[in-house]
This record gives C-alpha cells, structure tokens and sequence, in this order.
C-alpha cells in the first residue's frame, strides 16, 4: 500500500477545492484499514466520495481514502431481501443495482452522489425517504485499535442529516460496510415533491421503482448542477426545523412561505426558500456564489476557496436569521 505526502485532492472532493493532505493512502479492504492504523501514529481523516465536504485548509495528518467495494444479496425471504454494500461503493450505482435486482426502498435516493459509507453518517434523504427507513446495521473500524465494530440501527443516534457518527463518535470510527432491508413488494413514496406530477407528464399510471428513480433523476438533474461540471456538495444548508408559534409569526408576515408539518409536531420550512426571499439566488460573489436553479446550493464556478464558500456561507446564514429569526445550520462537513 502506498503511502503519498503532499496529495492534492482537488479531484476527490466535489467542490472542486484546491487543498492537499500532508499524507495520503488508499485502501481497499478491511485488512488495509487494520495494516495502516497499526503502523500510523498520526491523526486520520477518513475520505470518501468526497461529496458533502468542504475543505477550508490543508489536511495534516493521514488522509484514507475509502475504497472498500462489493455488493452482496446476505439473506432472501419471501417478502424483503437484506443487502450489504462496501463503504467505497458508489451511492447511485448501488441504487441502481438493487432497482435492477427489483428491490425496492431506495429509489427516492437516487443520485445522491458520495458513496455509501456516508449514508448512515449523513442519514441521508430525499424526496420523503431516509437512510434509516432501510438501514439494518454497518460494520466499522475503530481508529484507534483496529478493531471491527458492529451498529444497529439503535446505535447510530438517527436524525436528521444526523447519526452518531457525527456526533459523539466523529472520527473515531471508519465504515466499512453497510447492510440494508430492501423490500420485494415496496411501498412507493410518490408525495414529496414534484415525483408524482413528473410521473403523471409522463402518462406512466402504474410507476415501478425504476419509474420513481426515473423521475427523481430528471427531477434532480434539472435543479441541481452537476459536480463534474460545477464544484459543489448539493445541498449546503439543512431545511430547518420551527416550532409552531414561530411559524405562525412568519405565516403572517411572509403568507406565501413554504412549509411542510412534521409528525414531531414542528414545521419544516425549506433553506432554498429562505435563502430566495433574501436575495442569493443565483448570485455571485467573486468565485463562488448561489446557484441560479437552486439557492440552497453553493458552487465553486472555478479556483474559489474553501474559506471563500465559508465566507459566502457566513453571510447567508446572517441575513436569513436577521430576516426570519432562523438559524441555518450547514449540512456539510467543513474542515
């Protein structure tokens, strides 16, 4: 295994952000892991996809770039099938894997970029479905000893855009496989967002899982740029969460506002929205800026910083909460 110092890692993060590791290795199985945490005395960071991270200064210490692959059917029953998939394995392709395989659960997900280690860290979601709906349990490597761990569901503190991972154990532990329960008679989630009118476009009356992820991709691919093109990490800011009085205020001062009642008795009112109304859509600011089809995605239109996007970033978070009195919280990891 080879062991690189000074690595550039523009090419392994989606913004496109110019910042090296001081070390760097790839590793492609458990016992590479295990190899290098046994001979390494310096911090680890672990890199995968590199999709929902932002670098704002060199790396010191030991980059590992995950890059565990593998798709595996673990156990068939008659009404559900539980899967595992390497932590290095590309998050769409395992979607469209298991769509091929006619497993249902994930469709809602696809094209999501980054890789499936950072599934259950994220918990990610979209269009009314999470990570944890299907999640059943993940192997890890703790850093420090080398050993391999066991999560189930109820060790990884699930929330949204949240889990234990990047809480109380953030950096501690390395994914190296994730299993899931995929169901052979899905339940198809078709009221989130624009899916059932898309469908409806389309004349498609029956839509299949391959029908749903069809129509999350064109959905997806229309407001969101694509990071091959334009550096970015989707969705910068988490849609936050309000309680009812404070919407209730906002309802009568903004009747137009965007909203969605959560089951936990809070309302959820979108970044981009927010983001909207105060004027950054589609707005640049030197190098980087707001994208023009979506507000809650910032974008590196070429040699911007990590501390330049920080900047930016900065200043969205204040004029939303000088005009809401919300908060934003960033979604992505800034190092």
């Amino acid at each position: 295994m080879q062991i690189e110092e000074n690595k550039s890692l523009k090419t392994l993060n989606t913004f496109g952000i110019d910042a090296k590791a001081e070390y760097f290795a790839t590793i492609r199985s458990v016992q590479d892991l295990q190899n290098i945490i046994s001979q390494n005395q310096k911090p680890i960071f672990i890199l995968g996809g590199g999709s929902n991270l932002l670098l704002t200064q060199n790396v010191k210490g030991l980059v590992i770039h995950n890059s565990i692959l593998g798709k595996k059917i673990e156990r068939d029953f008659q009404h559900c099938v539980y899967v595992s998939a390497g932590a290095g394995e590309n998050w769409h392709e395992f979607v469209l894997w298991s769509i091929k395989k006619k497993l249902g659960g994930i469709e809602n997900l696809s094209l999501i970029p980054g890789r499936v280690g950072a599934s259950p860290i994220q918990n990610i979601g979209a269009y009314g479905v999470e990570l944890k709906d299907v999640f059943h349990q993940l192997e890890a490597v703790e850093l420090a000893t080398g050993k391999v761990h066991v999560f189930r569901k109820k060790d990884c503190d699930f929330g949204y855009r949240e889990s234990v991972f990047k809480q109380k154990l953030k950096g501690k532990f390395c994914i190296t496989k994730v299993y899931f329960k995929l169901s052979k008679r899905p339940r198809l989630n078709l009221k989130y967002g624009t899916i059932q009118q898309t469908l409806e476009d389309q004349k498609i009356k029956k839509p299949t899982i391959k029908d749903v992820s069809n129509a999350v991709i064109k959905i997806r691919s229309s407001k969101l740029p694509d990071p091959a093109k334009l550096g970015n990490s989707g969705s910068f800011f988490k849609n936050p969460e309000i309680s009812k009085t404070h919407f209730n205020k906002l309802k009568k001062a903004f009747p137009n506002i965007v909203f969605y009642p959560l089951e936990n008795g809070k309302i959820k009112v979108p970044a981009g929205w927010l983001i909207e109304q105060c004027g950054w859509k589609g707005k640049r600011v030197g190098n980087t800026g707001s994208h023009a089809k979506q507000a809650l995605v910032l974008v590196n239109y070429g040699n911007a910083t990590g501390k330049e996007v920080k900047k930016l970033a900065g200043k969205i978070i204040k004029s939303v909460e000088k005009k809401f009195g919300i908060k934003l919280k960033a979604e992505v990891n800034v190092i």
